[in-house]
This record gives C-alpha cells, sequence and structure tokens, in this order.
C-alpha cells in the first residue's frame, strides 16, 4: 500500500510542476521525455552522491551504481560482451 501512496504522491507533484510550466497532461513527446530523463538522472542522484561523499571519484562512482546502465538501459553491441564475461566468470 505504500508504495501506491508514493506513486500517487509523485504523480501529484508531477501534476503540480506541469501546472506551473503551463504544459497539459499528457506532455507533448518532447517534453515528456525530458521529464522521463529527468526522473532517470534523479534515480541515479542518490546513490551516485552517497559514493561521492566517501571520497569515490565521479565515473567509478557511476561505474560502481551502473549509473549509465540504469539511464541508458542494454545498449547495443554490449549484450554480446556482457555475456561473454558471465561465461567468463562462471
Amino acid at each position: 500500500m505504500k508504495i501506491y501512496l508514493l506513486s500517487l504522491g509523485a504523480g501529484l507533484l508531477v501534476g503540480v510542476v506541469y501546472s506551473l510550466l503551463q504544459v497539459r497532461s499528457p506532455a507533448p513527446p518532447l517534453v515528456a521525455l525530458i521529464g522521463l530523463l529527468g526522473i532517470l538522472v534523479g534515480e541515479q542522484l542518490v546513490p551516485v552522491g552517497k559514493q561521492l561523499l566517501s571520497g569515490t571519484a565521479f565515473v567509478a562512482a557511476c561505474n560502481k551504481e551502473q549509473a549509465a546502465r540504469h539511464v541508458f538501459g542494454q545498449l547495443p553491441g554490449r549484450q554480446e560482451k556482457d555475456n561473454a564475461g558471465d561465461k567468463a566468470e562462471g
């Protein structure tokens, strides 16, 4: 139940921001895509920020938290490399 209330709260917050920006919902495609990018990057701010505060360099923090993989998803051509690495480890 908690996750549903958090989701509702996030939706309300986004609705308020849309209203302040005078953007109708559903947002135009470009506005919506930029908003989704903001969500993906925003999700990585806390874990990467924690790594930075512990003294880890920015690039190392992003690598450790797999921030780029989370934001960009599985990039083309990476699946073969990842599968080969998994087989070598196993």
